[in-house]
């Protein structure tokens, strides 16, 4: 058994580190964490065992699942809602109607013929037993399907729909339960209580949480509308909402129905300040984890093979009634195609309230000899529920078109001119900005290397243009031993039609000098070249590339340019993200040359601490403003700073609005790169457009503007 702050820190490890393998094969977060807890769990290597699990850390389920109640009441919005009551309300009914019916006839039929109860149990008792799984039945888990939506990213009919049947599913169980109960304690002779008092209790339980959720919601509303700083709304919002989870459960009202009234009441004010949602964002993922290791832990894997049948039944079934009725609710709501073909598929997610519900059973002494059949039979199906359920709602959401990357549109064509799609995986824009004028002095060479035909003419293009701008020719270097004589020559032809085609002239060179960057260093110096370009490779060969790419940048007498293709190869929009005055300096050059070719619009970038004041971002702006006149750079750059936590993640989001990406590669040692890290390298991990990274090297100087 491990300590309650080592288990903490296992779980929250071992689930993340199983969340990024469920993702590697494309399942939800979710199945990670409960794999996770799964394996840890009394069903697995027993580290963490039920005392671990229930008396010292079910505080933080509790905390989690007010944090995912809250969460659902966002998207009760009236406003969206309304177009959709009706069907939502139908579809409420019918599904959490017919899982109850199919289960209990289902559970009813197959105990009574297997004889899965007790010796010498009577039809009633088999009644017992269906009422209750019935009722236990209706029960959806809010917490995985507000997690997949989140992870999925998914919006759109199912995803608005599903979150109100979930808010009304859970109070149609928490009905069905206490009248079910009642019955239950009647048919099994049990004294005490009636079917009128099981039903006002539902209600006064029902009607209590929502009006305690809305009250809280509207004092946290008052509040937080005057706050303005993220930490203080955290922490009132925080301990209200803790609060409120104390109170209802002391006065025994849900804290689950008045979470989602608080969240409800928040969102359909007026001013509709829904700040307090996206500070939690931020602070609910460890929690989150918590709580589906934690549901993993609590899963038993024997309890299958006790239940058997009966388990496999009610989980089949459930399934079957949720996914009919929520059809046919759905097409006499009149919803869309959508919500009627895949909103059942998202409801399969079962595990909180239905072992909550259980536990009640459990702590009923009247009912405890059911309790022990239905136990395995509800947990096993969970366990089959919370594998299964979260891949398959994030499957219904795609199939729907409401996740990102069913919506996501083909790269928009520049100019009104079909793209060329290349051998490389890159798609290259024809050139379409009129011919190069003709240069009458020439400064020397920009040199691209040419090692394959997929990026020959992305190359060529970027060496034409780099070297109309700094008044130079570009200049082709092949290897001799790089491919036959055939393959050579349609290279050099592929990038000669590409900078013919732009206006311009290129010169060429086949080298027979033997390795890659020696043979470069006696070229640049003979063709006194003022850059070299050199294109990473596709595929698997980016190990050996960056090698030679380092070995280029220590011999070559004049700064290396590398370039990556990726999508698709324009220049239009161009993004130069700068930490300081060195990597201004080291770049300075390419955006000169940049400035003055085509129509291109330059953002000069600069980041600056997320506590930066709007004064310290204006003097920055007029920083990179100052430079670029004291360059003579034209109207066409732009200055722009911004503040932030996370300068990758800065750059990449402003890159989405740009076709090209220029970064300085400052030269460090091994230790010191070791320590620092290379903010370019960890760009080009995550960003998705081209880029050109330039190295300034060890004996190279960054290059001057042209006079």
């Amino acid at each position: 058994m491990l300590s309650t702050t080592l288990a903490i820190g296992v779980l929250l490890g071992l689930g993340f580190i199983c969340a990024k393998a469920a993702r590697m094969i494309r399942l939800p977060s979710v199945t990670g964490y409960i794999i996770a807890g799964l394996a840890l769990g009394p069903s697995g290597f027993r580290l963490i065992t039920q005392q671990t699990v229930g008396a010292n850390l079910d505080y933080f389920t509790e905390l989690a699942l007010m944090l995912v109640a809250f969460g659902i009441g966002e998207h009760l919005e009236w406003n969206k809602l309304k177009p959709a009551l009706k069907s939502v309300t139908l579809i409420s009914i019918f599904e959490s109607g017919l899982a109850f019916l199919l289960v209990g006839a289902g559970v009813f039929t197959i105990a009574s013929i297997s004889g899965s109860g007790q010796t010498g149990w009577a039809g009633s008792d088999y009644l017992v037993l269906a009422l209750l799984l019935g009722a236990i039945s209706i029960a959806t888990a809010p917490a995985a399907t507000m997690m997949v939506m989140r992870e999925s990213k998914a919006a759109g009919p199912v995803s608005d729909t599903l979150m109100a049947v979930v808010a009304a599913n859970n109070g149609l169980a928490i009905t069905f339960f206490g009248m079910a109960l009642s019955a239950a304690r009647q048919l099994a002779g049990a004294t005490g209580g009636s079917h009128t008092i099981a039903v006002l209790a539902s209600v006064f339980e029902i009607l209590g949480s929502l009006v305690l959720g809305v009250i809280t919601g509207l004092i946290i509303d008052l509040v937080i509308h005057k706050l303005r700083r993220r930490g203080d709304m955290l922490t009132f919002g925080l301990a209200l909402l803790l609060l409120l989870d104390a109170v209802a459960g002391m006065t025994g009202l849900s804290p689950l129905l008045a979470g989602m009234a608080a969240g409800c009441a928040i969102v359909n004010r007026n001013r509709r300040d829904v700040r307090l949602f996206r500070t939690l964002n931020d602070f609910e993922p460890p929690f989150y984890i918590l709580f589906f290791t934690l549901a993993g832990a609590h899963l038993d894997i024997d309890s299958l093979a006790v239940a058997g049948w009966l388990c496999l039944a009610y989980f089949v079934l459930r399934m079957a009634g949720k996914a009919t009725g929520s059809y046919i609710g759905a097409r006499l709501g009149g919803a869309p195609e959508t919500v009627r073909r895949w909103l059942g598929l998202a409801l399969m997610p079962q595990a909180g309230i239905a072992i909550g519900l259980v536990f009640l059973i459990q702590s009923d002494s009247s009912l405890s000899n059911y309790a022990r059949l239905i136990t395995p039979v509800v947990l096993g199906s969970v366990f089959l529920a919370e594998v299964i359920g979260p891949a398959a709602a994030r499957y219904a959401f795609a199939k729907a078109g409401e996740t990102p990357a069913s919506l996501e549109p083909s790269p928009p064509t520049r100019h009104d001119q079909a793209e060329t799609t290349e051998a490389g995986g890159y798609k290259l824009v024809p050139w379409s900005w009129g011919r190069l004028a003709p240069l009458t002095k020439y400064r020397g060479t920009i040199m691209f290397v040419l090692t394959d035909l997929a990026s020959s003419a992305g190359l060529a293009r970027m060496a034409a243009i780099i070297a109309h701008g700094m008044q130079a020719k570009p200049l082709a270097l092949r290897l001799q031993h790089d491919g036959p004589q055939a393959k050579t020559l349609g290279v050099l032809s592929t990038a000669s039609e590409q900078i013919r085609s732009m206006g311009s002239e290129m010169l060429s060179e086949i080298s027979d000098e033997g390795e890659l960057p020696f043979a470069v260093a006696h070229a640049a110096k003979e063709y006194n070249s003022l850059f070299v370009l050199a294109a990473h490779p596709p595929g698997n060969s980016q190990r050996d590339f960056h090698r030679t790419l380092d070995e280029l940048v220590e011999k070559a007498p004049c700064p290396v340019i590398s370039v990556r293709f990726r999508g698709v190869m324009h220049t239009e929009r161009i993004l130069v993200p700068v930490a300081s005055r060195a990597e201004l300096r080291a770049v300075g050059a390419v955006v000169w040359a940049l400035s003055k070719v085509g129509m291109h619009r330059i953002t000069l970038m600069t980041m600056l601490p997320c506590v930066a004041i709007e004064e310290e971002l204006e003097d920055a702006e007029g920083d990179l403003l100052e430079w670029a006149r004291d360059e003579g750079l034209g109207h066409s750059l732009r200055a722009l700073a911004v503040g932030t936590d996370n300068r990758v993640q800065a750059i990449v989001e402003e890159l989405a609005e740009h076709d090209l990406l220029v970064m300085p590669v400052i030269h460090q040692s091994g230790l010191q790169r070791f320590f620092t890290g290379s903010l370019a390298h960890d760009v080009v991990q995550r960003a998705n457009k081209p880029m050109l990274l330039v190295h300034e090297g060890r004996g190279a100087n960054p290059m001057s503007m042209p006079l």
